[in-house]
């Protein structure tokens, strides 16, 4: 090889270096600043911003630049940006001959593309860095369209203070979009980044003002813009300090922060700005709302209030409304997103005990359920109003939230396979064995999310919705958690073909017909205030509800839903410290009635007929019509509830000849004797039902001389039951306290006969009410009455310094 072949292959070897130089020299990413976190509503408005971790309002590039902006900012910086490569000889040739005139630097002559390479890498300006510069400008030309490069200016550009980007200045200065600005206030911005730090909203205002007009007339010689349009807009103020950006959804901004890694790991996500799917109005609405109710809680203590409002069939958030935001005042907490914090339930799982059960076959919708004194372990749930009823349908339990009918209810279930179901439906937050909870389950003894509660109940509700779009079947998507951004939320889930593989699963955490008989069933409950009027009023919409308490009054909660729509309301203290009145009725109902009157009404769920059994049913004690049950009524009931026992109230009664006494055939002939049907309760529920119910009849006495001593169930204790353990306090006067003894008997005038260990006490008649001050240890109580009936139970008084046996 020759000298000149060499030499050629050099050259050769020099320009490849040259050109893989060029071809990578620019990184992947230009930018790589942090960027400010936003969230957008639905139709692009700005609800809430954070700075970005360096302490700048940074938004991330938008999909394109307005045009008013691209116009003015191309009539500004670099009138021929459109037309040369990168880099405008005629602009340095011109920026060269001004400063060597000058004697100084006073025109750079850089284009818009050189500006975002210097934007980029941060370089002090000196004349090998414009070299780069100049070089690098063409490699990003080479591998972008104007309209990018454009993009890229706009969202990186300094536009004064600490706002960078077009997107931030419009909101920081002009208090909206960018796309919603004037020619002014375009031209205003468009001259910001040529010297940010000496002229910007705020500050020399006079300079800021001439160069805003001088640009305005160039355009109107570039005929951008007409002489008219420009002469109006130069009359146009120009903004004064920097504005507070929107924070009309800031938890659900820190919401999107914290997943914000997890997401862009999985590649769901590559921007930290998100479009959600709330309604901008809406969630504006609810806002108001709770600030309202918020400013005459504050009276009382009561510092904190969330909300969340689902849209049904689109499976996305509609408002998301944390907490109060008050971030003046640390004291209140109101940073803390309640719709993410695990708090007491109180009651707001009553129904979906009442919809399992109903789904399992262990009831049916009117199914009379024990209310009555009840000791299980040493735990007595009380009613709210410390009453009893004896009985009451399931039903009316649940409209009425009361304490002991859901515990037996429970009791029956079983809180494993509760919780099992609970665990199913899709709470997160049950993090310990069911044994852990027990049957404090179903009032409020686990934590739950708003998040969690709401998504389950808006499951149930598309479930039922879908009914007859899926003909009777199941789709595993009902149950999917709401979605918040946009993009992921893609409306009613259609089948897929996962859907027959899921239908089983799906099928066996609630059917249609218990969805269906529940919902109807939280309808009842009484509305507060001018709302219990609402069935007088056609334009009342139908809504099925639930609200709840936590002990303590630490949590009220109000959860309601329609086909369209679900609203979760919580009220309480992000601390946890408990207030008197704090009572779902009268705290969070009322906010939850208030968000409903913002949504449009419509149509009530469907009845799912293919899903529901017409079945005879005991009118009395909602049970299963048996033999003996004369009033008997068709009632539409899941079909599990044909698996429901028969009703084990109603019994044939023997009577003498004239129907008013009760006989044997040891003292009354058969053929002599009156069968009938008799509806016939437990001592203890009869005791209480007959005082709520005056039509209850009860069974007459034996005929004299014809007692039926081995009849058995004439006599039930009330306190204390079989087995429980009873604590004695001591008096105020240092004395020791009594325990009341309660008892009834099916006779209205028996006598009985009280016995603690063998021993003879006293006796009651009528009223079986009995003090008495056992020493601490276990007793034998032994009850007799008139005819020689015995009840026997068992209890523990408790050591009152040990509170040991």
């Amino acid at each position: 090889m020759n000298s000149k072949q060499k030499a050629l292959l050099i050259s050769d070897g020099l320009s490849l270096l040259l050109l893989l130089v060029f071809l990578f020299s620019l990184p992947s990413r230009l930018f790589v600043s942090p960027t400010s976190f936003v969230v957008e509503a639905a139709d692009g408005e700005l609800l809430s911003a954070s700075i970005a971790k360096d302490g700048q309002w940074r938004f991330p590039a938008a999909g394109s630049v307005p045009e008013k902006f691209a116009k003015c900012i191309v009539a500004f910086e670099d009138k021929r940006f459109f037309s040369h490569p990168g880099v405008d000889a005629i602009a340095m040739a011109r920026a060269l001959r001004q400063n060597i005139r000058a004697g100084s630097v006073v025109s750079g002559g850089s284009t818009l593309t050189m500006q975002v390479i210097r934007l980029s890498r941060r370089e002090n300006r000196t004349l090998w860095q414009k070299m780069i510069e100049l070089l690098l400008a063409l490699r990003l030309e080479a591998g972008h369209s104007k309209a990018e490069i454009l993009n890229l200016y706009t969202a990186n550009a300094p536009f004064g203070s600490n706002v960078v980007g077009l997107e931030a200045a419009a909101w920081r200065y002009f208090g909206r979009s960018a796309a919603q600005l004037s020619w002014a206030e375009m031209a205003a911005l468009a001259v910001l980044p040529n010297s940010p730090s000496l002229v910007h909203p705020g500050k020399n205002s006079p300079k800021l003002i001439k160069k805003r007009n001088d640009l305005l007339d160039k355009m109107a010689v570039l005929k951008i813009i007409d002489r008219q349009t420009a002469d109006l807009s130069k009359l146009e103020p120009i903004p004064g300090k920097p504005m507070e950006l929107p924070q009309d959804a800031p938890h659900l901004l820190n919401r999107f922060k914290s997943e914000y890694r997890a997401r862009e790991r999985a590649s769901e996500i590559h921007s930290t700005r998100i479009t959600s799917t709330l309604d901008h109005d809406l969630q504006l609405r609810v806002n108001e709302i709770l600030k309202r109710y918020n400013n005459r809680y504050r009276s009382n203590d009561i510092n904190n209030i969330a909300a969340l409002v689902l849209d049904v069939k689109q499976g996305t958030v509609a408002a998301y409304a944390g907490n109060i935001y008050q971030p003046e005042n640390k004291e209140l907490e109101s940073h803390v997103d309640m719709i993410k914090a695990p708090r007491s339930p109180g009651s707001t799982l009553k129904p979906l005990l009442y919809a399992s059960m109903l789904n399992d076959g262990f009831i049916l919708p009117k199914t009379l359920i024990p209310d009555v004194p009840t000791q299980i372990g040493g735990y007595s749930p009380q009613n709210y109003d410390l009453g009893y009823d004896g009985a009451i349908p399931a039903d009316r339990a649940l409209s009425r939230s009361l304490n002991i009918p859901a515990v037996k209810m429970l009791q029956s279930y079983k809180y494993q396979r509760f919780y099992d179901k609970l665990k199913q439906m899709g709470f997160s937050t049950l993090n310990r064995p069911a044994d852990h909870y027990g049957l404090s389950l179903i009032l409020g003894g686990s934590e739950v999310t708003m998040w969690d509660l709401a998504s389950i109940y808006m499951g149930m509700a598309r479930t039922l919705n879908h009914f007859n779009e899926y003909k009777g079947r199941y789709n595993p998507h009902d149950y999917d958690a709401p979605v918040y951004l946009k993009s992921d939320a893609s409306g009613d889930h259609t089948r897929d073909s996962r859907f027959d593989q899921f239908e089983t699963e799906l099928n066996s955490v609630l059917d249609h017909g218990s969805v269906w008989n529940t919902f109807n069933a939280m309808e009842e409950l009484m509305r507060p205030g001018e709302e219990g009027l609402w069935e007088q009023f056609s334009s009342s919409q139908r809504l099925a509800w639930k609200t709840g308490t936590s002990f303590g009054f630490r949590d009220a909660w109000a959860i309601g839903l329609t086909p369209q729509y679900v609203v979760c309301v919580w009220v309480g203290n992000a601390d946890g410290e408990g207030r008197p009145g704090l009572t779902g009725i009268d705290a969070a109902a009322p906010v939850l009635f208030d968000i409903f009157k913002q949504l449009p009404a419509g149509k009530w769920f469907q009845t799912p007929k293919n899903k529901l059994k017409s079945i005879l049913v005991c009118r009395q004690s909602g049970y299963k019509a048996g033999e003996y049950c004369w009033d008997r009524v068709q009632q539409l009931v899941s079909p599990a509830g044909e698996k429901t026992g028969l009703c084990p109230y109603h019994k044939m009664v023997h009577l003498d000849h004239t129907g008013t006494f009760r006989v044997t055939d040891a003292c009354e002939q058969p053929s002599l004797m009156q069968h009938r049907p008799w509806f016939i309760l437990p001592p203890a529920m009869e005791y209480y039902y007959k005082i709520k119910n005056s039509d209850y009849r009860e069974l007459p006495p034996y005929k004299p001389g014809c007692n039926d001593a081995g009849s058995g169930g004439m006599m039930e204790m009330l306190y204390p039951k079989n087995y429980a353990s009873v604590y004695i306090p001591v008096e105020f006067d240092g004395t020791r306290g009594k325990v009341v003894l309660n008892a009834t008997h099916r006779m209205a005038n028996a006598k009985i006969y009280w016995h603690i260990d063998n021993a003879y006490i006293a006796t009651t008649k009528n009223y079986h009410q009995l003090a008495v001050s056992p020493v601490a240890g276990r007793h034998t109580l032994t009850l007799v009455d008139e005819n020689g009936e015995r009840l026997v139970q068992v209890f523990t008084v408790l050591d009152k310094e040990k509170g040991k046996n």
